[in-house]
């Protein structure tokens, strides 16, 4: 078992009742925010709320920044975020496992999404001498066209508590070999992990004698985020979490004509085919609705499984999950730790009762964990229970371990079954038929953003860009070309004659 204090000394946070850190300067005239972990109860530190006069100076300080930031060649900056990647491998181990202790996931997948933060700084490294435009063919004689990307400038992003630092990273380092800086508003539920990041990323800063102001963070609830969201110095609104969130913001965002990036809910789902390799299939679904314990966009919420293979399918998983062993995350014997507070503990609860007055019958039964080692009271049973799609409770996204089965005859209605729900994140289909797979990723197929074969719906690599379509907003992070919601696209004509010919063929002689 860790030491967790070691890991907040080893972070250099071990002070975190003084305030939050914003750049090298520290605040705390806000309201106190204190962080329980979900894991024993147990208080690990407190900030405070960044006030609406503190958050002017970190807006001021950011946009200062960005004018020497957006003047450091690309590849320059890239070699910054090399160097931050570098300090992620330094400190993998203690931030990996205060990842877990904060917010609840297992010791390996809070090392995994420190891992995704080194694997993004990779990933920009190179990104920051391929920023590349376009050439064109001009219709006149003697000019010529390209496009060419600048950077925004002051980038917001407001992450979700069940990726407490990874996908902040997804966003920092693209946008800062981009030339832009970055002001974070993490969830209240987990900011010692953001401090912690911070702290990180000013001993790179202090290293390579850099301004204040490239990497900001600011505390606080909705209130924060309002700050955000409404200001016309931020072109950029990166924003994680649930769909109802992603309307207010979107909508602030678009009555200013800013620019936002929505990561939002996803009601996710694996289609098994009576092709399917049952092996690999339970274990893609298991993993799929029970890692994170059920917190994660991508994790699996429904099975639309073909019937004649559903009564095996059922008790394989019902079997399964009689193996899982619940308990401390920072023990690498358990499989699931606990939901991130009491709150998702009565939703998770809520949706079990709804789905039983909806008619659903319970496969795997449920509950709230007492006794020794579960003395938070956020540990819960993960949960199987036989549904019919169209159940509202099924149509909306719990983010907790409950797996609803659903029954399907034909390939098509199966399709329409995965497409039936508001959200599209994440989908997969298990099936070892080329022409069931291939008619899944056609554009008659899955409508999401993310469709899998053979893989579950968690677990995406940062090479592709992520995201989803419908409620879960539009937006895409990480790989591929994700990078161009950073910048802004310039087109350029160059005339290197002595005439001056118009567009069109248009004559304008005096």
């Amino acid at each position: 078992m860790i030491n967790i204090k070691n890991t907040l000394s080893l972070l250099k946070i071990d002070e975190v009742n003084n305030g939050s850190s914003v750049g090298s300067l520290s605040f705390g005239d806000g309201s106190k925010i204190d962080s329980f972990s979900p894991v024993d109860g147990r208080l690990i530190g407190s900030v405070t709320s960044t006030t609406s006069e503190e958050y002017q100076k970190v807006v001021k300080s950011a946009s200062s920044a960005f004018v020497f930031w957006r003047s450091v060649p690309a590849p320059k900056r890239g070699e910054i975020v090399r160097q931050y990647g570098e300090k992620l491998r330094e400190y993998k181990q203690p931030l990996g496992e205060l990842v877990s202790y904060e917010m609840g996931k297992s010791l390996q997948e809070g090392l995994g999404e420190v891992q995704e933060m080194i694997d993004i700084c990779d990933f920009a490294v190179g990104l920051s001498r391929q920023l590349h435009g376009l050439t064109m063919h001009s219709e006149r004689p003697g000019h010529r066209m390209y496009e060419q990307y600048h950077p925004l400038g002051v980038v917001g992003i407001i992450s979700a508590f069940n990726f407490p630092v990874a996908v902040w990273n997804w966003n920092t380092a693209l946008a800062w070999v981009c030339g832009d800086v970055c002001i974070w508003k993490p969830s209240e539920k987990a900011p010692l992990c953001a401090i912690a990041c911070q702290n990180i990323w000013n001993l790179v800063a202090k290293e390579n004698d850099l301004p204040d102001g490239i990497s900001c963070l600011v505390n606080g609830d909705y209130v924060v985020g309002e700050m955000m969201t409404s200001d016309d110095r931020i072109p950029l609104i990166s924003a994680t979490g649930s769909t109802r969130m992603g309307r207010i913001v979107g909508a602030e965002v678009a009555r200013r004509f800013g620019k936002s990036l929505l990561e939002l809910g996803g009601n996710n789902a694996i289609i098994i085919s009576p092709n399917a390799d049952l092996d690999i299939t339970i274990i893609g679904a298991l993993f799929g609705a029970v890692g994170t314990c059920g917190q994660r966009c991508t994790s699996t919420r429904r099975l639309i499984i073909h019937e004649s293979v559903y009564e095996d399918v059922k008790n394989k998983l019902a079997s399964a999950y009689t193996q899982l062993k619940i308990g401390n995350p920072l023990d690498e014997k358990n499989h699931v730790g606990p939901l991130i507070d009491k709150d998702a503990v009565r939703m998770y609860l809520e949706a079990i009762e709804n789905a039983i007055k909806e008619g659903g019958k319970i496969v795997v039964e449920g509950g709230v964990l007492e006794g020794d080692g579960y003395e938070s009271g956020c540990y819960v049973k993960p949960v199987i229970i036989e549904a019919e799609n169209h159940f509202e409770i099924v149509q909306e996204e719990t983010f907790a371990p409950i797996l609803y089965l659903i029954k399907y005859s034909t390939l098509n209605e199966a399709i329409t079954l995965q497409n039936g729900v508001k959200q599209g994140l994440s989908s997969a289909i298990m099936t070892k038929d080329l022409r069931e797979a291939e008619k899944f990723l056609s554009a008659s197929g899955s409508d999401c953003g993310i469709a899998n074969v053979n893989i579950g719906t968690s677990g995406a690599e940062i090479g592709g860009a992520f995201g989803g379509e419908k409620e879960t907003g539009g937006g895409r992070e990480s790989g591929s070309d994700a990078w161009k919601i950073y910048m802004r696209r310039q087109t350029n004509t160059i005339n290197y004659t002595s005439d001056l010919p118009l567009a069109q063929g248009i004559r304008f002689d005096l």
